[in-house]
């Protein structure tokens, strides 16, 4: 083998490493429903697999609470005052999470993109407009009400890596779905060391790398997809039919790579049924969702998996954005939780906690049997 194939072998080889290494963190699947009635649904699964999570945890950030950017050197970056208040799941007990949804009914939602997210250089000098990914998160959500405000201020701040302990060390590279209750939603992608991209979310759809444009273009080999089922053809004296429904998706990828869930979730989304409420729209997005639930075995080598989750997919989400109510179910128990944004005194100056109390145990209902 010549040296130069050998190299590119081995570039190959630690890319794929690379990869890999991030397959059990790298999963979580994105989505838009509407309903007849104006209702605009931000649903998605969460698959932040290094451990459990505790993503059923929620907090409460009144109006008015003051923030402060972390860097490296600390929390030392830009001061603000919320506007909004707003209710976000955690993750590992920070008051930061996959998921976040303002008084206004604007939606913020945070989604792995490993090897893709490069973030700005930390500059000291700059330092009172800088900010990490969670402090980005937080920032849109208590300071805006409209994705198109969003999309106005984004140049005031510089998100920087910081590197986290709290989190286990691991690298945090994210982009954002930003969704409101006009249907406006956009994905925002920080690349090359601080670029920000701003992309139309087809369908309100979102998954992990590539970068959102490529999988918007990938989705071109898959234009002869439909629910409608293909028709029967005659070669010579043989007449083929298909052998069932569903024939019209047949070559619709199903493994669990974010290029395939994109695809998958664009087919599904572009296709659901009419729905008439919120209520639909809001139970049609968790039973779209059930097709993208993974069981932790089938991504990761056994001597991998972690010890403490039954499945990579620890929660789901369907955030109602015009009613500004907040559902969700989770690995260990689907029984659906609401939370309704409309009943939060969010007047106050600490943050207060939502803990579900349940045993994390899945809920079963015993029948009864009458004469």
């Amino acid at each position: 083998m010549r040296v130069g194939n050998l190299v590119r072998l081995l570039g190959v080889t630690i890319a794929l490493v690379a990869v890999f290494s991030h397959a059990t963190a790298s999963a979580c699947t994105g989505i838009s429903l509407r309903a007849k009635d104006g209702a605009v649904i931000a649903a998605r699964t969460v698959e932040w697999a290094l451990g459990d999570a505790a993503h059923d945890r929620l907090v409460i950030f009144p109006r008015g609470h003051s923030f402060a950017g972390q860097t490296p050197d600390g929390k030392n970056g830009m001061a603000w005052k919320g506007q909004n208040g707003f209710v976000s799941l955690m993750a590992y007990g920070q008051e930061f999470g996959p998921d976040g949804m303002n008084e206004h009914g604007l939606y913020v939602g945070m989604y792995y993109f490993p090897d893709f997210a490069s973030f700005a250089n930390y500059d000291k000098q700059q330092a009172d407009r800088s900010m990490s990914v969670g402090d980005l998160m937080q920032w849109m959500l208590s300071s805006f009400r409209t994705v198109r405000e969003v999309r106005e201020n984004l140049a005031r701040v510089r998100v920087v890596n910081v590197q986290d302990p709290r989190f286990g060390g691991a690298p945090l590279p994210f982009h954002w779905k930003v969704a409101d209750p006009s249907g406006e939603a956009i994905i925002i992608e920080i690349v090359d060391q601080g670029m920000v991209k701003i992309h139309d979310a087809f369908l309100g759809v979102v998954t992990n790398s590539p970068a959102y444009d490529w999988h918007l273009t990938n989705l071109r080999n898959y234009i002869g997809l439909s629910p409608a089922p293909q028709a029967p053809i005659s070669i010579e004296r043989l007449k083929l039919s298909p052998l069932g429904a569903g024939s019209g998706l047949l070559g619709l990828p199903g493994d669990f790579t974010p290029p395939s869930r994109f695809v998958r979730a664009a087919a599904f989304t572009a296709s659901v049924r009419p729905l008439e409420t919120a209520d639909e729209a809001v139970f049609e997005a968790f039973r779209l969702l059930d097709n993208f639930n993974i069981p932790l075995g089938a991504i990761a080598d056994r001597d991998k998996i972690a010890k403490d989750i039954e499945s990579a997919t620890q929660i789901t989400t369907a955030s109602d954005l015009k009613n500004k109510v907040l559902y969700f179910h989770t690995m260990s128990d689907r029984q659906i939780r609401r939370l309704d944004l409309k009943q939060i005194d969010f007047n106050g100056s600490g943050l207060r906690y939502v803990l579900d109390g349940s045993s994390r145990k899945q809920t079963v209902k015993d029948l009864s049997v009458t004469r």
